[in-house]
């Protein structure tokens, strides 16, 4: 069997130097985004969303991104869900994009907070019927006795807006993480990683700093 130990690969395609990144994260998160999108990384806009419950223990689980600017980042989820609860409790969270084709990883961190409802109803209008459907079937997060009380409740909903235009749930909606640090990782050989931080100051302006990897 395949030693776990031994499983590792040599980073080596690009580098990253303080003198060639963007002045501003958001305008280089621009740059590789658009390098992610060109070299067709399958589910690119997954990423890691990691939370902290009200006894400091961490949860993670992939979420989707649906939108960015120089404001935050977002994505849609269930308000009652368990990631939902612990965004309430601390207001904090941390996003992490890990393309292995590019051998890039880009972390933010930051404060989060709802989206406005227009945005969200815009949003969820958009989604495939299956999905908006979905969002009202079901009770994100909590305990359930079987996989027959989620096709239960499709069959209730669907019937319920068979006779009535669909609406957004009123616990559905999105949220933004606003960001005070953004990392950019670029794999090197021998474990020596670029790593390049923009910090936010008290002063609102974005420092930019090497980090040992």
């Amino acid at each position: 069997m395949l030693n776990i130990a031994d499983i590792r690969k040599d980073y080596r395609l690009q580098t990253l130097d303080e003198s060639a990144v963007q002045q501003h994260p958001i305008k280089q998160f621009d740059e590789w985004w658009a390098q992610a999108i060109e070299a067709q990384i399958e589910e690119v806009n997954a990423m890691t969303l990691a939370t902290v419950d009200e006894q400091g223990i961490p949860n993670a689980r992939i979420v989707l991104l649906k939108g960015y600017d120089e404001q935050g980042f977002v994505f849609f989820t269930n308000y009652e869900s368990r990631k939902a609860q612990e965004i309430a409790s601390t207001r904090k969270a941390c996003l992490v994009f890990f393309w292995k084709e590019l051998e890039r990883q880009v972390r933010i961190t930051g404060s989060i907070e709802r989206i406005d409802e227009k945005q969200s109803d815009e949003y969820f209008y958009s989604r495939p019927l299956g999905s908006q459907l979905g969002a009202w079937a079901s009770p994100q997060s909590r305990v359930i006795p079987d996989r027959s009380f989620l096709e239960s409740n499709l069959q209730e909903v669907e019937a319920r807006f068979s006779k009535e235009k669909i609406n957004r749930p009123p616990h559905w909606g999105g949220y933004r993480v606003m960001p005070n640090q953004i990392e950019f990782w670029q794999g090197r050989s021998s474990r020596l990683h670029d790593r390049i931080r923009y910090r936010k100051t008290d002063e609102n302006q974005w420092m930019l700093e090497r980090l040992a990897p």
